[in-house]
Formats: C-alpha cells, sequence, structure tokens
C-alpha cells in the first residue's frame, strides 16, 4: 500500500502569506509557516499565487523560490498557470509539480504541451466537477499524474471513472471524515484548512491516522523502550544535535512515557529530573525541537537525537547548551562541509562590512562583470592545470576557482545549501 500524504496549502498575494483567495487576510510570517509545514509533518505543499499583473506574478514566484530554499518537502504551485512559461518558470523557481485549473478553457491543450515538455509526472490538475473527469478521462489518465480534487462529493464517481490518484479536500478536522477518504482506493491523501493551522500536531495525527490501518510516513521506532538499558532512574539519557550542522545542542532524560510522546508527536520530549514530569522542548519557550533522527548507541544507554533546533535550545538564550569552553587547541578545520561554510561566511561578511584593501571587496567594487570575468579565468587555469602530469596544480586552481565562485555566489544571493540542495535532488 502506497503511503497516503497530508497537504498544506499556501495562498501568496503581494508575496505574502494570506489565508485563502476569499479571505486576504495575512496568514502569518513565511518562514516560520514553512519551518512548522516542513519539520512538523506535513507531506507537501500546495502554493497558489493569486497575483493580478505581471508584477505581483514576478514577486510571488520569487516568494515560492525563497520558500522552496527554506523546506525539504515538495511543493506543487498554482493559482495563475495560464501558459508553459509560468509552468516553467514555477518548476524552476523549485516546484516538484504544477496545478493546472480544470475549469479554464485552455486547460487540456496547457497540460498536453507540458505533460509533453516536462514529463506527465511533473503535471497536476485541480478539478471542480465530475463532468469534467467523465469527458476528459482518457485525457487525464495518459497525461495527468494526479488530480487536486476540490469537491469531496464528487470522490464516489471518481473511484468508478478513473484510477488517476487525486489528493482530495478534507473540510473538517474530523477522523471519520478523513478516514472516508483516506480509505478509498485511488486516495492519495487530503487537503483542508485545518491542516494549514500551524497549532495542528500533524505528526500525531498521522500516527492515530496509522493505528487505523491508513499508512502514512510517521516514526515506528524500529527499538523499543524495553530494548534500551536504563539507568539506575528507570531513564535513558539523550543527546540532541542540530541535523543540519552537528553542532551538540544539549544532554537530556527520557522516560518511557517521554520516549513513547517524542515518536508520536515528532517533537522532542523529555523528562525532568528536578520536576519529575514531562516536558516538551519549546511547550513554553517556543524552542520545539523536531525529531529528524533517532539513534541509540552500541549499549543502548544513550541516544543521540539529530533534531531541527526552533531559535536557541539553551534556557540561557545561547544556541546550545555547551557553550563554557573550558580548553581550546588551535587546529585546522579539514571538514569539507564547515571550511565551505566558513569560508563563505567571510565573503558574505566582507560585502556587508567592506574592508579597506580587501580583494573579495575589490570584486565586489568591480561588479558582476568582473567577477564573471575572474570565474572564467579560474575555469580555464583548471583545464590548463589538468594538461600536467602533477594534480598538485589542479588542486591550486580549483581553490582559487571555488573562492572565486563563492564570491559569486554571495553576488547572487545564492547559499551552498541551494547548491548541495540541487545536487541532492539530481
Amino acid at each position: 500500500m502506497e503511503q497516503k500524504i497530508l497537504a498544506a496549502t499556501l495562498y501568496l498575494k503581494d508575496g505574502v502569506p494570506v489565508k485563502g483567495p476569499d479571505d486576504l487576510t495575512p496568514a502569518g510570517d513565511l518562514n516560520f509557516l514553512a519551518k512548522v509545514y516542513n519539520d512538523g509533518g506535513i507531506d507537501k505543499i500546495f502554493v497558489f499565487d493569486l497575483s493580478n499583473d505581471d508584477q505581483e506574478h514576478e514577486k510571488n514566484i520569487h516568494v515560492i523560490r525563497e520558500l522552496n530554499r527554506l523546506i525539504e518537502i515538495p511543493t506543487c504551485g498554482g493559482g495563475n498557470v495560464n501558459r508553459l512559461e509560468d509552468i516553467k518558470k514555477l518548476l524552476y523557481a523549485g516546484c516538484k509539480q504544477v496545478l493546472i485549473n480544470g475549469s479554464k478553457s485552455y486547460c487540456f491543450a496547457l497540460v498536453d504541451e507540458a505533460s509533453s515538455r516536462f514529463g506527465h509526472e511533473k503535471i497536476l490538475v485541480s478539478v471542480k466537477n465530475i463532468d469534467f473527469v467523465f469527458k476528459h478521462k482518457e485525457v487525464i489518465k495518459e497525461k495527468i499524474h494526479e488530480m487536486l480534487v476540490m469537491e469531496p462529493k464528487m470522490l464516489d464517481s471518481i473511484e468508478n471513472l478513473t484510477d488517476t490518484q487525486y489528493v482530495a479536500l478534507c473540510e473538517k478536522n474530523d477522523l471519520e471524515h478523513m478516514l472516508n477518504i483516506l480509505q478509498r482506493e485511488h486516495s492519495r491523501g487530503i487537503y483542508g484548512s485545518f491542516l494549514n493551522d500551524v497549532e495542528i500536531n500533524a505528526m500525531e495525527l498521522k500516527s492515530t491516522l496509522s493505528a487505523h490501518g491508513i499508512k502514512m510516513d510517521n516514526f515506528e521506532p524500529a527499538l523499543k523502550w524495553n530494548d534500551f538499558k536504563l539507568n539506575a532512574h528507570g531513564l535513558i539519557p539523550v543527546i540532541a544535535q542540530d541535523y543540519r550542522t552537528g553542532k551538540v545542542l544539549m544532554l537530556a532524560y527520557m522516560n518511557e512515557e517521554a520516549f513513547n510522546k517524542t515518536i508520536t508527536t515528532g517533537k522532542m520530549t523529555y523528562y525532568s529530573r528536578s520536576r519529575k514530569e514531562l516536558w516538551m522542548k519549546g511547550a513554553t519557550s517556543g524552542n520545539i525541537q523536531y525529531v529528524k533522527v533517532l539513534t541509540a548507541d552500541c549499549d543502548k544507554d544513550t541516544i543521540l537525537a539529530k533534531v531541527s533546533q526552533v531559535g536557541v535550545a539553551c534556557h540561557t538564550g545561547q544556541y546550545s547548551c555547551f557553550h563554557n569552553e573550558i580548553v581550546h587547541k588551535e587546529y585546522i578545520e579539514r571538514n569539507p562541509l564547515k571550511v565551505f561554510e566558513d569560508e563563505y561566511a567571510i565573503i558574505h561578511d566582507r560585502k556587508i562590512h567592506p574592508k579597506e584593501g580587501s580583494y573579495t571587496n575589490y570584486l565586489f567594487d568591480k561588479g558582476l562583470d568582473k567577477i564573471l570575468k575572474k570565474v572564467g579565468e579560474e575555469a580555464t587555469e583548471i583545464v590548463i592545470a589538468a594538461k600536467n602530469p602533477d594534480a598538485e596544480e589542479i588542486k591550486y586552481e580549483a581553490a582559487d576557482f571555488l573562492y572565486h565562485l563563492m564570491v559569486l555566489m554571495v553576488e547572487k544571493g545564492l547559499t551552498w545549501e541551494d547548491i548541495t540542495g540541487e545536487l541532492s535532488q539530481r
């Protein structure tokens, strides 16, 4: 059985998230919404561009690009898709799929063109009435990967007409209503306004749905509580680590209830030895730790939790609890990612805080054409060096090239996360 999904919807008006096409009230900070959806258990985001003109359309496309830089879950762009160029812009902005409005007269001409150009797996169509499906079921089967069903009353008829998968509107946060949709053979998942609420715990909801036989992307632990070796107080120490940087954040303890709560909710929950009670990290401060990976050591007496940290981990306001340096021996950093990030940070700082006599600032002052000229020259130097039997020369020229490439990246607003994110998807 294929996993079902919970999808959130984002509506953009003039570059700002709003509550919906009929309610342009601001819906909150985009970065915060992206963080909650990405880490809290939402599987996919439908992003709707509500623009009225080309200028606003470009602004919303830019925001969608920024959104896709922030998150790891897939997005499907839609709302103002009228031509092939709009589809290309959304895909280039990082959307995995594009949603075409099935009520528009040009829908299937655009579907045919887009499916041939980009592949049918990238094309979705929104559906509001059953006549649409009845009249076009052959085209839907051949050219469309998935449907977004905006009228739940159609589901019985859709199941009889086509085996194309769909994500359906779920109008209320009601378990029976959700199960009625998700248990259908061709149902791929649900979306609805209640899934946009940042207060809903999507991981906990998925655990409930799993308990009712729906296959979801939720945590199913390979180790049970009885597999761990506990300390004298029946607890196990847990080391929390930032899943992106590897930075150690804090040490706390779990009892069985805290462990099970962590698995169910996807949020790090600990046991306070002083207060003798459970505490979900960030419950009062907002500094939640979303679970990415839990692993046990060789003796199964310690848990390492790789987490996505909201805000800071330490009650003192420091990002990590481990900030009191005891001894420090200078060393040369050789971790490739850390070297790249540190060098990039220096270049970025030079752009913001120019330093007299800095070669980096000389490049920024001369502008993009000068930077591009140097990137081209250094690339050529690598080619020349590669003809030399001594590989050492390539090392030096490659380092020069990467430095100038990072200057270009800073100039154009790209980060190493953008680059590695793109590489990881290939």
